[in-house]
């Protein structure tokens, strides 16, 4: 992941861990059916439902945005270069200062094999940290 986001950080400076989260989104859907049987689509499905029955306990803004989320299908639309860029042309839009991150596509493209080879590095590692959080949790309510 610091490879990723060394390779923006001239840039787009503190968002380049921003726009490296949402390019991860990307290749994650990408190379979804890699972790996974279940469809992309039934996930999303599922996990959309799932925030909904408990929004009341997301954060306020969260909560706003849930809506707009699911009726444009970031998740599944994370797959397409054209769905990340919509994703961060709209964050750009919210950030105070000119992030620049509605050009980040740019790098994505050209740099979008060695963004996936660090994304594929990464993501193992990702999981491994997380089975060993959800384990400790387990082990800390018996």
């Amino acid at each position: 992941m610091h490879q990723s986001k060394d390779r923006l950080k001239e840039k787009y400076r503190h968002y380049s861990g921003v726009i490296v989260d949402v390019f991860y989104d990307h290749f994650l859907a990408l190379n979804f059916d890699k972790y996974t049987s279940i469809p992309l689509k039934t996930f999303v499905d599922n996990q959309y439902q799932m925030l909904t029955s408990h929004i009341e306990l997301m954060p306020e803004k969260a909560q706003h945005m849930l809506p707009y989320m699911i009726r444009g299908n970031w998740l599944v639309n994370y797959k397409e270069i054209a769905g990340v860029q919509r994703s961060l042309t709209g964050m750009s839009r919210r950030t105070k200062f000119n992030s620049k991150m509605d050009q980040a596509v740019i790098e994505l493209q050209k740099y979008h094999m060695e963004f996936n080879e660090e994304f594929m590095e990464f993501f193992p590692i990702m999981q491994a940290h997380a089975e060993k959080y959800k384990q400790e949790l387990l082990n800390s309510q018996t």
